[in-house]
């Protein structure tokens, strides 16, 4: 008996994103290309999906 496993449920990754939602070491960002508008020049922002939010890696060192 294998493992079954539902890819459905895990978010999907927009091109600005540097992680997963979730993914320790992580958090959401303002987006840098509409600054948290989700839309450039009346368009949907490709970086951020239309969501004004990135996902980029915290932490220091």
């Amino acid at each position: 008996m294998g493992i079954d496993r539902d890819d459905t449920n895990q978010p999907s990754l927009k091109p600005g994103d540097e992680a997963a939602p979730g993914t320790p070491g992580s958090g959401e960002d303002v987006c840098p290309d509409c600054a948290g508008t989700g839309t450039l020049q009346g368009e949907s922002c490709a970086r951020c999906g239309g969501t004004g939010i990135v996902q980029e890696g915290i932490g220091g060192g």
